[in-house]
């Protein structure tokens, strides 16, 4: 790998990882538990690793942005998330707020887009 795959591979990361938050929380207005979410952002082409996840669900929780339970029915207990009541403003804001950053994005990306093709 070259010095600019390197350096676009690292800045990919943080990009991604300023969206994390409001990716786990747009999935969890029903329960969840950790390896279920790992499945379901896979399916949607939204992949996040485990060792990520978990340090994250934890987080979320202490801030008061999600609330767990666990599921002892089954041989192996799941811990089950889901957004508390603060949960739920915090991504609502935070889903209007990622709109309009994504539409500056847009707008100053068209008219590199413009002032290239020109």
């Amino acid at each position: 790998m070259d010095v600019i795959d390197e350096l676009i591979s690292s800045l990919s990361v943080e990009l991604k990882r300023g969206t994390l938050v409001l990716l786990v929380l747009s999935q969890l207005h029903t329960k969840e538990y950790g390896y279920s979410l790992v499945q379901k952002l896979e399916e949607k082409k939204a992949p996040i690793e485990a060792g990520t996840l978990y340090p994250l669900l934890r987080r979320l929780e202490k801030q008061g942005l999600l609330i767990s339970e666990w599921d002892t029915s089954e041989s192996r207990p799941r811990k089950f998330y889901s957004l508390s009541e603060n949960g739920k403003e915090v991504y609502k804001r935070l889903k209007k707020e990622w709109r309009v950053i994504s539409n500056q994005m847009e707008i100053l990306l068209k008219e590199d887009e413009d002032r290239v093709a020109d």
